[in-house]
Order: C-alpha cells, then structure tokens, then sequence
C-alpha cells in the first residue's frame, strides 16, 4: 500500500484510517431520515469517506445507500433541463454496483424542471429498502441548474421514505448558505427562499486530527 492524495482513497491500496469514523454523527442522521450537507475543501476525503459510507449502510441490509457525482453537470450551465439529464445519467451508471433488486428501473419521461423528482419518486416507489443518496460535487451545478435539483429535493422531502429519498446529503466545497450566492441569489436573504431549507444540519469535514496521523504512519511502519 502506498500514501495516496490524488483521488478516493481505496483500502486495499491506501494507508488510510476508517472512512466512515470521520463523520460519526451521520449515520444518526440518516436513521432520522435527515437532509443534511458535507462541506470541506477539496483533497481532505469527502468523496473517500461518503463512498465508504454509502457501501456500509447498503451492506448492512437496511438502506439502498449510493454515492455518486454532479461534476459532470457543470457544463450544462444555466441550461437546467441538461443538467437533469447529465446528473441522471451519473446516478443509473453509479446504481449499477448495487445488488440488482435495488438498482432503479429506466427513468420515466418527465418535463425539464421535473425529471429528478419524477426519476427519485419512481426509484423510492420501487426500491424495497429506503433510499439514501450522497450527492458529491453537487456545487458544480450552476445558476438556475443548481436552483433547480434543490429545489427538487426540497419538494419531495414532506414524501419520504416511501415516495421520495429517506435520505439526502449533499456534499461540496461549501456549506448550503453559500449555495445560494453560487447560484445568483443574496446569501444573506436566505429565509423561506433558500433553495434547501429543509436540511438539519451541515457538518465540515475537518483536517487529520493528530492521533489520526500516527495511526496512518503506523500502518507505514508496521
């Protein structure tokens, strides 16, 4: 194994501390059938410690759990209809390392502005566990395609688990009060505009603690 900083760590290649010990107060969360944010700046494990998440609580028999990314959705712009399209696509590709009876069928038709609603209703419907979905890089989406799949989200929360994502959790470099500005908006004019007021709380991944460091140089050493 080696020290890695380029990408997601892997277990079987990586010196690495457990994933999913860095955010101890999320799998509380999710049983809470919580919205809530990650936020920490970029090569401090985010996408490491939510994918290692996701594939615990799926293994665990409770949860249909995923992890996947919105990078992709970035270039769509303004143009929102594209950037549903392009964060679906990103969604089924990621389903399809889950155990066949919990990956989602074809998405159904659906108008721009309604297709991850439209698409998450059918999959919570279908899905015989609740669903809980890490969106990464979800601060990539931009203007009114970032405003849009928030806005989504916030309209199906009154409808999980059976009818909508028991769980959501979006993960970026900052926190939701910062998405509004990203997206055009006052950041300081929030109230029932905020694109997201439906999360119960944004934690921040911090940097290594110092008894976290010596256990990485002991996998090193021994």
């Amino acid at each position: 194994r080696f020290f890695n900083t380029a990408g997601p760590c892997r277990p079987d290649m990586h010196y690495m501390i457990p994933a999913a010990e860095r955010l101890p107060d999320a799998p509380r969360i999710i049983a809470q059938l919580g919205y809530f944010v990650v936020h920490a700046p970029r090569q401090t494990g985010k996408t490491t410690t939510l994918r290692a998440l996701a594939e615990k609580l799926t293994a665990e028999g409770k949860y249909a759990a995923l992890h996947f990314s919105c990078e992709a959705g970035e270039v769509a712009g303004d143009d929102y209809g594209a950037a549903e399209n392009i964060v679906l696509f990103g969604l089924a590709r990621a389903a399809q390392a889950l155990p066949v009876e919990l990956q989602p069928l074809p998405w159904p038709d659906a108008p721009a502005g309604s297709r991850i609603s439209a698409a998450l209703t059918a999959w919570a419907r279908a899905c015989p566990r609740p669903l809980v979905l890490f969106f990464d890089e979800i601060d990539a989406l931009r203007g009114q395609s970032l405003i849009s799949v928030l806005r989504q989200l916030r309209a199906g929360y009154p409808s999980r688990p059976k009818e909508f994502p028991a769980s959501v959790v979006l993960c970026g470099l900052r926190d939701v009060r910062d998405y509004k500005a990203a997206s055009g908006g006052d950041p300081n004019r929030l109230g029932t505009s905020s694109p997201f007021n439906v999360k119960l709380t944004s934690m921040r991944l911090g940097n290594l603690v110092p008894a976290e460091i010596e256990s990485l140089y002991g996998q090193h050493t021994a």
